[in-house]
């Protein structure tokens, strides 16, 4: 079986690919929160894993500046060529980007001296190799900081409760894998139990709430309802129980305000 099959499908699908700018919204706001707890350096080589459409590993390049480097890797094809483009438009000649699976694979231009991630590390479904091979890339006394979420009961954005029974069941993980999403490392001492069993030390957390003032379809639109799985004859359905789990957080017909529950781990490798 192919590593992270089930998330390789879902990254590299143009319809879930062309979503992302608009998730940007809401995510774009707990970069600061990264970069702070990070703390980069000017001269200091950047890996960032699960870039995405490259707009963290663009404020990262500007943060370590011309006498560093930045790498960004991800599984997506398509975001790839999204960072590829953002970065062209800036001018940035200090950040280059690959298509790889960090479960697995190696990154060229390392060692590094930071590992950083902004909602790219919850989709490993062997998540112990995939830190193993991430702490591989970077010097002895690598740093590595990265923003998950918390538990899903702590994000009440999520609106997948509110469609359950319209869904197909979730695949269950093959021997030795691990389900994946968004909330795979929610749990705080599980995660740093993952970051300590992959041999990294001094791992610490801190968990923190941020509201996002964002367009409703910064989190769901019928694009995605689809993709998930609603079939074409539910879809109605879904979206009106969508519209009701949602009508909490209405600020104005074109804006809504989400609590955010996120929190940033950092460790470091020996």
């Amino acid at each position: 079986m192919e590593t992270n099959e089930v998330e390789r499908r879902r990254w590299n699908d143009e319809r879930w690919a062309a979503m992302w700018p608009k998730r940007e919204r809401l995510t774009d706001a707990v970069t600061a929160f990264l970069l702070d707890a990070v703390a980069l350096r000017p001269g200091e080589r950047v890996l960032d894993v699960g870039c995405g459409g490259g707009r963290t590993s663009l404020a990262a390049a500007r943060a370590v500046g011309t006498e560093g480097a930045v790498v960004g890797a991800d599984i997506s094809k398509p975001l790839n060529a999204l960072a590829n483009r953002r970065a062209g438009e800036a001018g940035a000649e200090n950040v280059t980007f690959c298509v790889v699976d960090m479960q697995t694979d190696s990154v060229e231009g390392g060692p590094f001296d930071v590992a950083l991630s902004q909602f790219g590390v919850m989709f490993f479904d062997e998540p112990v190799t995939a830190f193993r091979n991430i702490r591989s890339h970077l010097n002895p006394g690598g740093r590595i900081t990265f923003v998950c979420w918390q538990t899903g009961e702590r994000n009440p954005w999520f609106f997948a409760s509110a469609i359950a029974e319209l869904l197909p069941p979730p695949p269950t993980p093959a021997p030795g894998k691990s389900m994946t999403g968004p909330f795979a490392l929610g749990d705080p001492e599980h995660t740093a139990g993952i970051l300590r069993s992959a041999g990294f030390l001094e791992v610490q957390w801190t968990a923190h709430e941020l509201a996002v003032d964002s367009p409703q379809d910064s989190i769901v639109d019928e694009a995605q309802l689809a993709f998930m799985g609603v079939p074409a004859d539910k879809l109605a359905t879904a979206q009106t129980a969508v519209e009701e789990h949602m009508r909490q957080f209405v600020l104005s017909p074109t804006l809504s305000r989400f609590p955010l529950a996120f929190q940033v781990f950092r460790a470091t490798n020996p």
